[in-house]
């Protein structure tokens, strides 16, 4: 699926004052109906909820809701939705999710709430839902109805050390089978800083994977049966596990998003190929803020073909504070608070928030930002929604394609005796849809 935003690079704004309410124009929106009211969040801990959990004293001075925040890393966030939803439980109110992973399975399972009256009969007039990103939108609705509100846009970018770029004499290539050679370069320069870092943990890694093997000229399905083991495929499998196995840290197989900022942050990686979403992560404490860039993965035999996906918050199906869950999804999600997120590095999902002159301003103090504005346009442009198998049992899917790269990198199993494997499980997925 593609993401017909083209406005990125215009960039993302605030413009309203940080101090004013979201709602501050909605003067016939009565932002109190649910005062006393009490919601319970399951948050992600990533930076999209954090930076919309620090704004959280002020929605429930707003609105008199008590919000109450539960956040797990993602994993466990997910466990603990899968537990409550098939208790069909009220304990939950509003969740995150991912519709590109589990938006297919969650629906057809009935734990998301329809959204659709809500957007229709019940926001306030500066909400403006055609605002979004149709793209986001579109990936949100499955079978009619509408599983949540987009809370950003994102996709894998390469951050990478320019001061050691520049003392190693190497530039990123125009190709991405030439990217083992950069690292190879950089080990041989610094050798006590990790060329190349990415992720190695088997339900997470598809996400940065997956540009690996659309720019190869691969993809996961072709003809109704599991297309792992093309020639392209097999390529993108012995490059990306190639990487991480020759110039990854030790105990790669266990990074995810969290890890990988870490090492990137404290200077220790030359190279992470990680989510936009932790751009805030990796400039913290400003260490990094002069000497990094970003960019998209370079294009392979197949082209470009960033990953483009968004987090949404969405109404559990068994709530029973629906109309309390939603005034809070209209509070995170409404073009005052999309926003003021975009000015802590969060890509907003709404085109009003795209093409305002005070992010402008903020792109502009920075190169790195400068560029992180150009490679999330490039991938609203040009990106995919694929990650994993279009499919029902999409997570489990992606717990094959992980185990298949994670016996390349760990030389359990040669790259066609993994990827056969995977093809034989993800086939019997397939055959049960």
């Amino acid at each position: 699926m593609h993401f017909p935003i083209r406005a990125l690079a215009a960039g993302i704004s605030c413009a309203l004052a940080l101090t004013a309410s979201p709602w501050a124009a909605a003067q016939a929106y009565d932002v109190r109906a649910h005062q006393g009211a009490r919601i319970n969040f399951l948050a992600n801990n990533n930076p999209v909820a954090n930076a919309l959990i620090k704004h959280k004293a002020e929605f429930e001075k707003l609105t008199g809701i008590e919000l109450k925040v539960d956040a797990y890393q993602e994993q466990q966030m997910r466990q603990r939705l899968v537990t409550t939803m098939n208790a069909h439980s009220s304990e939950v109110d509003v969740f995150m999710s991912l519709p590109s992973r589990e938006g297919l399975q969650f629906a057809r399972a009935g734990w998301y709430a329809d959204l659709t009256p809500y957007v229709r009969n019940a926001v306030a007039p500066d909400y403006d839902f055609q605002d979004f990103s149709p793209g986001l939108i579109k990936d949100a609705t499955v079978d009619g109805k509408l599983t949540g509100i987009p809370l950003n846009l994102e996709g894998p970018v390469l951050y990478y050390r320019t001061d050691i770029f520049k003392k190693c004499g190497v530039s990123l290539p125009a190709d991405l089978k030439d990217l083992p050679a950069v690292a190879n370069r950089i080990k041989q320069c610094e050798p006590d800083i990790t060329p190349f870092v990415s992720r190695g943990q088997k339900p997470a890694l598809p996400f940065t994977y997956s540009v690996f093997l659309h720019n190869m000229g691969g993809e996961y399905m072709r003809d109704g049966k599991s297309a792992l083991c093309s020639p392209a495929g097999l390529a993108a499998m012995g490059l990306y596990a190639g990487l991480l196995k020759d110039y990854g840290p030790p105990g790669v197989v266990n990074y995810n998003f969290y890890q990988i900022s870490s090492l990137y942050k404290a200077g220790r990686a030359a190279m992470a190929f990680e989510s936009s979403n932790e751009l805030s992560t990796v400039l913290q404490g400003g260490a990094r803020e002069s000497d990094t860039g970003v960019a998209v993965l370079p294009a392979g035999a197949g082209g470009s073909h960033p990953t483009m996906i968004g987090w949404t918050m969405s109404i559990s199906a068994y709530s029973k504070n629906k109309d309390a869950a939603w005034a809070f999804l209209q509070w995170a999600s409404s073009p005052a608070m999309q926003k003021r997120l975009a000015l802590e590095g969060i890509a907003p999902p709404r085109v009003s928030a795209l093409q305002d002159a005070q992010f402008k301003d903020w792109a502009g103090q920075k190169p790195v930002r400068q560029q992180w504005v150009a490679a999330l346009d490039q991938i609203s442009r040009t990106g995919t929604a694929e990650v994993g198998y279009p499919i029902v049992a999409n997570p489990a899917s992606r717990e094959f394609v992980g185990q298949a790269v994670d016996d390349v990198l760990l030389g359990t199993k040669p790259a066609d005796k993994a990827c056969a494997d995977a093809d034989t499980a993800l086939n019997a997925l397939i055959a049960k849809e």
